[in-house]
């Protein structure tokens, strides 16, 4: 077992927890259930003990009972159809409420009973009993009543930029189901490779299933590539296995088979399915291709002769056909797609995409199955029964739901786990982005812009993973711990349940669980270092702290280097001495076994408060002046230099909501008051960039082409009126804008309302 002892980190803390009575116990369980109530007493788990399940159904849950035990405790214990003394008792009872996964778990000093109106539901029971035995032979006493908030609960793994071995799918499927997790996302199909056997097209595999070389890393222009052959498929008795192990965790697997476009690797095989002659390859880069499937007949018999066998492979309700990022200039130039379009009376290419999605849904849906596809299927007009997996924003799943189509929300902004979780000058080489486990944590599934009828069809949440940067198992585990347990929570806890202090207090154990699992998982980082730091005074205080308390220590350095196991270890606030110029603050957290947390750091310096502007007063009018750009300038920087399409008033640095989808700008001008005098953190949370300048002073840069992220800055203001200027650029993709101002010691305020001002022209 790698890191601290699992007594020592899975210990019961006495303390209150939200949704439950504030003299039971904080139990160390992920996610946390629906009630909990303490009962007096606890029942120990001895050898003699049985695992009892008199229905016969429920033999294989009582031997995953038994294997649980022994996981846990070191030995196994008898099944049995009955017994007269102490045991884990199983059993299906009607009386359950709370839906087909919904349990019921009571610990009392003769024994654990756990009952379910389905065997899903007993499943998820035995979960939550894995970690209370995670603790000790010894369990409390206590009443367990729990049901997940969604009915969807996701995780998704891209295996054609990097193929990964049955083995390893079944150890993500195990992962998932343990923290109760229904639906495995399998993305089989995409440019750099077709991972699915289709026996009627079998050059799928021998040539669609194998890439010449990969780039190297993002060596985009000039191309470099490693000339290293890549691959790799499953066959289909291999996907039966994998189907029938799933199952048997209570997992659903969603097949993706992405049309029409991210085709390059089938094309490669079958070309004459293209609008142009080729040739084609099996791309070793990575981003959008031009070339994606023609809407010739050959394509659509192509499409469900592939689909039939898809069908036949995977028993679960639907079917993923992807529908995102098709470029349309192959259908443009296309003789055959503008006689498609001309013969349906379709003005537009994104109207023949609908068209081509929803002759798909037709076919798969007289066959009983449903379509999910990436929010781009809404671009014009939806097919009937479709469900989006909204992942550019919330804005698709926003307008889905209010048409009454069901909705999975998978943001890029919180729920794409390829991003990075820290400083990206210590990360693995990712996609982009930053998603930190924080902000997982809080995402929530339902907008407040839907009706409760509205939000009925938000059936829950997925997390993405996608490969291009990740080359094998241990890297896909770094990228998905801790945070897959944020989400179990997000998507299986009550909305009115989730407490960021207590789920911190719960990591530790939750993160002791992976490491008896050999789970490469990526150790919290130091909080404290967000942002680089300003003082009015010669010395600074630097408080850092772990979200594993007892479990690791901090050890930082001042001088810029990477700490060691031999650098200082933090043991109290840090008086930083800036009096004579910049110093920088690093820190790591440190395992018992050596594991260490990337670093964080941040620079300290000595600063005085920039005076405030002297401004009319009289003239001044609320809100910012706000000037929108329909254009793509690439930068928000370039913003400056470009022409506004219209000018407005603001009353908040955000978006206005009459902005068009992609490629515009926002410049907002005029001056924020200041309260009193201090040293002000800015924070810039955008997708694509944005950047803050007080004067003519850049406070926050949060620029350039990414997904959504946060950047903070600081400055030291006098109290009064200070000119500001926020840029904004959004460039494809998702579209987000949020600006707050907070004083060293206070609370963090949207940038809005009567903080603004400007002169009018």
């Amino acid at each position: 077992m790698r890191g601290a002892g699992p007594a020592a980190l899975l210990a019961l803390l006495l303390a209150g927890a939200p949704g439950t009575a504030a003299a039971q116990s904080d139990l160390a369980l992920v996610p946390w259930p629906r009630s909990v109530e303490r009962d007096s007493g606890s029942f120990r788990v001895t050898r003699g003990m049985r695992i009892v399940a008199a229905d016969p159904r429920l033999a294989p849950l009582a031997a995953h009972a038994a294997d649980l035990v022994e996981a846990e405790l070191g030995w196994r214990p008898a099944v049995a159809r009955s017994s007269g003394g102490p045991a884990i008792v199983l059993a299906l009872a009607r009386d359950t409420a709370g839906g087909p996964e919904s349990y019921r778990l009571d610990v009392r000093a003769r024994g654990i009973s756990i009952r379910a109106p389905r065997e899903q539901g007993l499943f998820y029971g035995l979960q939550t009993l894995r970690q209370l035995l995670a603790a000790g032979a010894s369990v409390p006493g206590l009443r367990i009543a729990d049901a997940p908030r969604f009915a969807y609960r996701g995780v998704h793994l891209d295996v054609a930029r990097h193929f990964f071995p049955v083995e390893f799918v079944k150890r993500y499927i195990d992962l998932m189901s343990r923290y109760k997790f229904n639906t495995f996302h399998w993305h089989l199909t995409d440019d750099q490779g077709w991972r699915l056997e289709i026996r009627r097209y079998p050059r799928l595999t021998s040539i669609g299933a194998w890439r010449k070389e990969t780039i190297v890393e993002k060596n985009f222009d000039p191309y470099r590539g490693d000339g290293m052959r890549h691959g790799g498929f499953y066959t289909q008795e291999e996907v039966r296995e994998v189907v029938r192990y799933a199952a048997a965790r209570h997992v659903t697997i969603v097949p993706e088979i992405e049309m029409p476009g991210h085709a390059q690797a089938a094309l490669a095989a079958y070309p004459s399915l293209a609008c142009t002659k080729g040739p084609f390859e099996v791309w070793t880069s990575w981003g959008v291709d031009e070339d994606i499937f023609c809407p010739s007949e050959a394509t659509f018999h192509f499409l469900q002769n592939v689909l039939t066998e898809v069908i036949a492979l995977f028993p679960g309700r639907y079917i993923h056909v992807g529908g995102d990022e098709a470029p349309k200039r192959r259908w443009k130039e296309s003789a055959l797609a503008q006689s498609v379009m001309r013969r349906h009376g379709l003005k537009s290419e994104e109207q023949l995409q609908s068209w081509f999605i929803q002759r798909i849904e037709r076919f798969l849906r007289a066959r009983g199955r449903r379509i999910i596809g990436w929010d781009e299927i809404l671009e014009g007009g939806l097919a009937p029964a479709a469900t989006v997996m909204s992942w550019r924003g919330m804005d698709g799943g926003i307008a889905a739901a209010k048409l009454g189509h069901d909705v999975i929300m998978t943001p890029g902004s919180h729920l794409y786990f390829d991003h990075a979780q820290g400083d990206p000058e210590y990360e693995p080489l990712s996609i982009g982005g930053n998603t930190p486990l924080p902000r997982v944590y809080g995402f929530e599934p339902v907008p407040p812009a839907l009706t409760r009828a509205q939000a009925r069809h938000i059936l829950g949440a997925q997390a993405n993973l996608w490969t291009e940067y990740l080359t094998t198992p241990e890297q896909v585990e770094y990228m998905l711990f801790p945070r897959m347990l944020a989400l179990s929570e997000v998507v299986w806890s009550p909305k009115e349940a989730r407490d960021w202090e207590h789920f911190k207090r719960r990591l530790p154990a939750a993160l002791a669980a992976l490491d008896r699992l050999g789970v490469n998982y990526r150790v919290p980082h130091v909080e404290g270092l967000e942002s680089d730091r300003l003082s009015l005074s010669d010395t600074a205080m630097v408080e850092l702290a772990t979200l594993l308390p007892g479990a690791s220590v901090i050890r930082y350095t001042l001088n810029g280097t990477i700490p060691d196991s031999t650098s200082p270890r933090y043991a109290a606030p840090l008086a930083i001495p800036v009096a004579r110029g910049q110093v920088r603050v690093t820190a790591r957290v440190f395992m018992p076994d050596g594991r260490a947390s990337p670093p964080r750091t941040a620079s300290v310096a000595r600063t005085s408060l920039r005076p405030a502007e002297r401004v009319d007063t009289a003239r001044l009018v609320p809100g910012l002046r706000l000037a929108y750009y329909e254009a793509s300038v690439g930068s928000a920087s370039a913003l400056a230099r470009a022409r506004p399409a219209s000018v407005a008033v603001a009353d908040s640095v955000a978006l206005q909501g009459r902005e068009r989808a992609e490629a515009f700008g926002l410049r907002f001008t005029g001056f924020v008051r200041v309260p009193e005098d201090g040293v002000y953190a800015f924070t810039l949370d955008s997708d694509d960039g944005s950047r803050l300048a007080i004067g003519s002073e850049e406070v926050v840069d949060n620029d350039g082409m990414h997904s959504e992220k946060a950047v903070t800055g600081m400055v030291a203001l006098a109290a009064g009126l200070h000119p500001i200027t926020v840029e904004y650029v959004q460039g494809g993709g998702g579209a987000s804008l949020k600006a707050f101002v907070q004083r060293e010691g206070g609370a963090r305020e949207q940038l809005a309302g009567s903080r603004l001002a400007h002169l009018p022209d």
